[in-house]
């Protein structure tokens, strides 16, 4: 899956897209002083962990208080992700709540030996979380599928992304390991 996710990347290239209805996901001060960007794979169970451990205090510290915002963007590692990815996208008003469930609700959707059941099972999920989403519409949406892969592919090219997560503060790649301690004290340095 990996391996066929990867080739639709080099051969689409670098992608242009003209909707401005695809919005970034932020949350946090969208003037702050600090940019946090967050390169995520929805499948990752690293990145679920960020979702679940250090996200929410990041929030209380840093986004709530207006000292920093965060960017979220997309670095699917599977097809899988890609089409969450996609998902995530779709309800420009819901899209923070629709990254934070994904996330916290990993293994619920991630289960499958097929795309086909894969996407099944982020179907059902996204029903039974009440997103009004036109799965289809959605998955298969090509403004929506050059944003995610602009992503990934602006990531590799301007930040040198190869895992996931990778947080990149204020243009600067985050080196150390991703624990919140370690990401306080970096972020404090800049306040």
């Amino acid at each position: 899956m990996k391996k066929i996710f990867l080739i639709l990347v080099l051969f689409f290239g670098s992608i242009n897209i003209s909707n401005a209805e695809v919005n970034r996901i932020i949350a946090g001060n969208k003037d702050a002083k600090i940019t946090i960007i967050a390169y995520e794979s929805l499948t990752c169970s690293h990145c679920a962990d960020f979702h679940k451990e250090i996200y929410p205090l990041l929030k209380k510290d840093f986004l709530d208080t207006g000292l920093a915002k965060i960017e979220f963007r997309h670095f699917p590692l599977d097809v899988a992700a890609f089409n969450a990815s996609k998902i995530s996208q779709c309800k420009s008003n819901e899209s923070l709540k629709i990254l934070n469930s994904l996330y916290s609700n990993q293994q619920e959707w991630v289960r499958g030996n097929t795309v086909e059941e894969i996407n099944g099972n982020l179907k059902k999920f996204i029903k039974s979380q009440g997103f009004e989403i036109n799965f289809e519409k959605c998955i298969n949406n090509k403004e929506i599928e050059d944003f995610v892969l602009n992503d990934r592919i602006e990531g590799v090219k301007k930040f040198k992304v190869n895992a996931t997560p990778t947080i990149i503060i204020n243009d600067e790649k985050f080196e150390k390991t991703l624990n919140y301690k370690n990401l306080k004290k970096s972020l404090e340095k800049l306040i």
